[in-house]
């Protein structure tokens, strides 16, 4: 059998001598490879890293949802958009914990906490704190997603607990004002610079069907494998089109193409949990089964995510009954 041939990459002498830098080439070369070649490639990744039959589980709560500043051209809870999405207050702590007991009890090992704004206000910080303290206290790991963070801000988080910092890229650098127009993909960049130097986790991946070329899904994949380090959780979202929003007839991805995705994603950052998020209630098992080969190993678990959809917990169960998957 003749072995997968490896694409060219590049080093760089100031970064770690443990960490590849890629090129968008190398990553456009790997979503080329026949998909057979590519996903063993993966397969063989993965199984250095990882149990290749365990998946982590992660819920994700909607905490503060609506009225978004913000003008991202896939998000329903912008306050530009005519999605129909209510805006509502910070849910009170009572009421978080409840839902986060519930995720520990139906096997999730993670609780993610997803507020809509530009960027929380100090007393915005001041009310989460609280929440943050009484997740981590029922002995789930703490993720939040809450926009832009300002000097001091992630500083606060970790001290009540946080251990995950979630804040996507979203996509490749060139093609992000064609989604974006409020703020830069620096601007994010800034926010996950003050993560890690707080000692946060970062959780930082993206989403394709937007509209991408391929080379654009490969431009994504290297500028994530390229942070350093790369996130400890790469979430890969599928665009879920929402009526209202101007990417509500965005064309569908074929489903090997996410599959690929994946994939590239897996390659590239070796250790990093990579995760199915958005959209996965509208993949079929057959295509779910396909991500879990080709190296995800973590999915967002439950009945909703943040605003849309997501498979139901028996449902996540049972298929992970089928393929022989244990959780993490």
């Amino acid at each position: 059998m003749t072995p997968v041939s490896s694409p060219d990459y590049t080093t760089n002498a100031s970064r770690s001598p443990f960490q590849t830098r890629w090129t968008v080439d190398a990553v456009a070369a790997l979503f080329e490879l026949p998909f057979n070649d590519l996903i063993y490639r993966a397969q063989q990744t993965h199984r250095q890293h990882f149990d290749a039959n365990a998946v982590q589980l992660s819920t994700l709560l909607s905490v503060k949802t609506g009225g978004c500043s913000e003008d991202c051209g896939y998000c329903p809870q912008s306050a530009r958009h005519e999605a129909g999405m209510p805006s509502e207050d910070l849910l009170p702590v009572e009421d978080v914990v409840a839902a986060a007991r519930k995720a520990k009890e139906n096997g999730a090992s993670r609780f993610c906490m997803g507020a809509a704004w530009r960027g929380p206000k100090d007393r915005d910080i001041d009310n989460l704190l609280p929440i943050i303290e009484a997740v981590k206290d029922l002995g789930l790991e703490t993720c939040c997603t809450l926009g832009m963070l300002k000097d001091g801000q992630a500083e606060r988080l970790k001290e009540a607990g946080l251990d995950y910092y979630n804040h996507n890229l979203d996509t490749a650098p060139e093609f992000y004002g064609r989604v974006i127009s409020t703020h830069t993909q620096q601007d994010r960049l800034n926010t996950l610079e003050r993560v890690r130097e707080a000692g946060i986790h970062v959780c930082c991946g993206g989403i394709v069907g937007m509209g991408e070329s391929r080379r654009q899904r490969a431009g994504l994949i290297a500028q994530l494998a390229n942070l350093e380090p790369y996130p400890e959780s790469v979430p890969i979202n599928n665009l879920v089109a929402v009526e209202g929003t101007p990417l509500a007839n965005a064309e569908v991805l074929d489903p090997f193409e996410f599959v690929r995705t994946v994939a590239c994603a897996r390659i590239t950052m070796p250790k990093a949990l990579v995760r199915l998020s958005a959209g996965r209630q509208q993949m079929s098992e057959s295509v779910q089964a396909l991500c879990f080969l080709a190296g995800a190993n973590s999915i967002f678990y439950g009945d909703k995510l943040l605003t849309t959809g997501n498979p139901e917990a028996e449902q996540d169960r049972a298929l992970m009954r089928k393929l022989g998957i244990t959780p993490l």
